[in-house]
C-alpha cells in the first residue's frame, strides 16, 4: 500500500517523482507543481512530465483500519487531535509573544535612530548658520555645488522683479513685438483643409503606473520632436522617445500626482525638465554628462498650496509658477533663485499662461475671474470674469501668437476667446452640454484652437471658428499638444499619448 507524501493518505490515483522517489497523489502534486514548480520534497525543479503512473493492484484504496470504525475509537481519535490542535496553539502563543518582544526591541531602536537622527540635524542647521554668519561677516555670498539638488523654501513675497530681470524682460518684448504684425505662418504649416483629414497615426501605450493610472499633463520638445514628457497620477515624470518606444528617464521626487511639466529648452544650454505637482513643490532636473542621466537641479517649496501652473517665460530663462495659496512666483533658470513671489489674492490660482511677449500674465482663479498681471511690476492689469457665470475653477490657459486674444473656459463646456485690447470675450464657443473642457491650447501660427475634454479632443479655426476635425478614438483627453509646423496633434487619454497626422 502506497501514502501520499503530501496528505499522508493512500492515493486514489498515485504517481511517483522521478526528482524524489516519492509517491504522491496525481491531483495534489499536479496542483502544487502549478503554484511552485518544484519537487514539494527536494525542491528540485519539476514538471509533470517527470511524474510516473503506478499501477497498483488492488486499484482500489484500503478500507479503514478496524480502530476507526468503532464509536469509542472515533472518540478517542478525536481526543488525541484535540490535544493536538491545543499543544499547537500553546507554541503560537509562543511564537507571538516572542515576535511581539522583538518587534518591541525594534521600534525601541528606531526611536534611539531618529532621535540621534534629529540631533545631527539639528547640529547640522546650527554649523551652516555659524558658517553662513561667517561668510556674511568676510563678505562672501554662500553658493550651493552646481551638481546638487538646490532646495528653494517659503520665502516672504519680493517687492518686484530684480532690474536686470526687468530688463531682460522689456528686451526680449520689444524684439518679439516688432516682428509679431508681420509674422505668418511658416512656409509649409499645415492648412485648415489637411488638418481636416487628420486621422490617428501612432499610439504608445501603458505609459506610467496602472495604480493610480492616468496622465496629467503632455510637453513635445521643439528641438528633438521624437521626445516627449508626461506627468502622472502616479507622482512620477517620464520622458519617452517615441523613435525608439523607449522610456529615457522616470523622474521620482514628487509625493502626490504631477499637475504639469515642461520643457525649457535654450540654444547653447542643456535642456531641462520642469514638472510642478499636487505636493506643493515644482522640481528641475537637467541631463548629467558624467552618468547619463537625468539628476535634479532644483526643488521649489516656495508655495504652501497645490501648485497649479508651470510656464517657461519667452526669455527661455524665467520659470512661473502658480498655486491654490493664492499666490504666484517667478523664478531664474540661470541661477536657479527665487526672483519674485506675489502678496497672496483674494482666490486661488487654479491655471497659468504666459503672453508670447513676456509682459502679461494670465492666472485663472476659482471663481471664473482671470487675473492680468503685468510681470515686471507686479501689478493686475486687468480682470476678466464671464457674465452670468457660476463659478468654477478655470484650469486652463491660453494666449494666442497674435498676442491679442486669450482662450479659457467660460464655464464647464464652454470656452471664450477674451480679447485683451478690449477686455471683453470676442467668441463663445458652446461645445455641448455633455462636453467638460480639460485643456485649451492655441497652436504657434495663431490659426488653430484645440480644446481637449471628457469626449476627445477638437480643433477649431481662428476668426471663423468652424470645427474642422474631432479625435474621439481614445475617449476623455487630458491635455492636447500641437506638433511641429502643425503636422502633428498630440493628445493624452488615459495611460496612452495618441498622435494625428496626414493619412499615409
Amino acid at each position: 500500500m502506497f501514502f501520499c507524501a503530501i496528505s499522508g493518505e493512500p492515493p486514489q490515483e498515485p504517481v511517483v517523482s522521478v526528482k524524489s522517489n516519492k509517491v504522491y497523489e496525481r491531483r495534489l502534486i499536479v496542483k502544487y507543481i502549478n503554484e511552485n514548480g518544484t519537487d514539494p520534497i527536494t525542491g528540485d525543479k519539476l514538471e509533470e512530465s517527470d511524474l510516473i503512473d503506478i499501477k497498483a493492484s488492488p486499484e482500489t484504496v484500503a478500507p479503514r483500519p478496524p480502530n476507526l470504525t468503532s464509536i469509542p475509537a472515533l472518540l478517542q481519535t478525536l481526543h488525541n487531535e484535540y490535544d493536538a490542535l491545543v499543544l499547537e496553539s500553546f507554541a503560537l502563543k509562543q511564537q507571538y509573544n516572542s515576535t511581539r518582544q522583538e518587534l518591541s526591541y525594534a521600534l525601541y531602536a528606531q526611536d534611539a535612530a531618529s532621535r540621534v537622527v534629529a540631533r545631527l540635524i539639528r547640529e547640522r542647521d546650527a554649523a551652516r548658520e555659524a558658517l553662513a554668519n561667517v561668510q556674511a561677516t568676510m563678505g562672501i555670498a554662500p553658493a550651493a555645488p552646481a551638481s546638487e539638488d538646490v532646495e528653494m523654501d517659503e520665502d516672504t513675497p519680493s517687492e518686484g522683479l530684480p532690474k536686470e530681470i526687468v530688463a531682460r524682460i522689456d528686451e526680449t518684448h520689444q524684439a518679439l513685438s516688432a516682428v509679431r504684425k508681420k509674422r505668418k505662418a511658416p512656409e509649409g504649416y499645415s492648412t485648415a483643409a489637411e488638418i481636416k483629414t487628420y486621422t490617428a497615426k501612432h499610439t504608445i501605450p501603458s505609459l506610467h503606473s496602472a495604480s493610480p493610472s492616468g496622465i496629467t499633463s503632455l510637453a513635445v520638445s521643439r528641438s528633438s520632436p521624437n521626445h516627449f514628457l508626461t506627468g502622472g497620477n502616479d507622482k512620477i515624470v517620464q520622458l519617452y522617445d517615441r523613435s525608439t518606444d523607449k522610456v529615457l528617464a522616470s523622474l521620482k521626487g514628487h509625493t502626490k500626482k504631477v499637475n504639469q511639466v515642461a520643457f525649457r529648452q535654450k540654444e547653447g544650454e542643456p535642456t531641462l525638465l520642469l514638472s510642478a505637482g499636487a505636493d506643493k513643490i515644482a522640481k528641475v532636473w537637467a541631463h548629467d554628462e558624467a552618468s547619463d542621466e537625468y539628476i535634479p537641479k532644483l526643488t521649489i517649496r516656495s508655495h504652501k498650496g497645490d501648485v497649479t501652473g508651470l510656464a517657461v517665460h519667452p526669455t527661455s530663462t524665467l520659470l512661473a509658477l502658480s498655486s491654490v495659496d493664492k499666490t504666484y512666483s517667478v523664478h531664474d533658470l540661470s541661477t536657479f533663485q527665487q526672483v519674485y513671489r506675489s502678496a497672496p489674492s483674494d482666490e486661488p490660482f487654479t491655471s497659468l499662461s504666459i503672453h508670447p511677449d513676456g509682459t502679461l500674465l494670465a492666472l485663472g482663479t476659482s471663481t471664473s475671474t482671470i487675473q492680468i498681471y503685468d510681470v515686471r511690476i507686479g501689478a493686475i492689469a486687468a480682470s476678466l470674469t464671464p457674465p452670468d457665470a457660476v463659478p468654477f475653477n478655470i484650469h486652463t490657459l491660453s494666449f494666442s501668437e497674435n498676442g491679442f486674444h486669450l482662450a479659457a473656459p467660460s464655464s464647464h463646456s464652454t470656452v471664450a476667446v477674451w480679447d485683451l485690447r478690449k477686455q471683453k470675450a470676442s467668441t463663445n464657443i458652446d461645445l455641448g452640454d455633455d462636453f467638460k473642457v480639460n485643456k485649451v491650447v492655441y497652436d504657434v501660427s495663431a490659426q488653430f484652437l484645440g480644446v481637449a475634454g471628457n469626449t476627445g479632443g477638437r480643433v477649431f479655426m481662428y476668426k471663423s471658428w468652424d470645427e474642422l476635425v474631432r479625435f474621439e478614438e481614445g475617449g476623455e483627453m487630458n491635455d492636447f499638444v500641437f506638433g511641429d509646423m502643425g503636422k502633428e496633434i498630440w493628445g493624452v487619454t488615459g495611460r496612452e499619448v495618441r498622435i494625428w497626422s496626414l493619412p499615409a
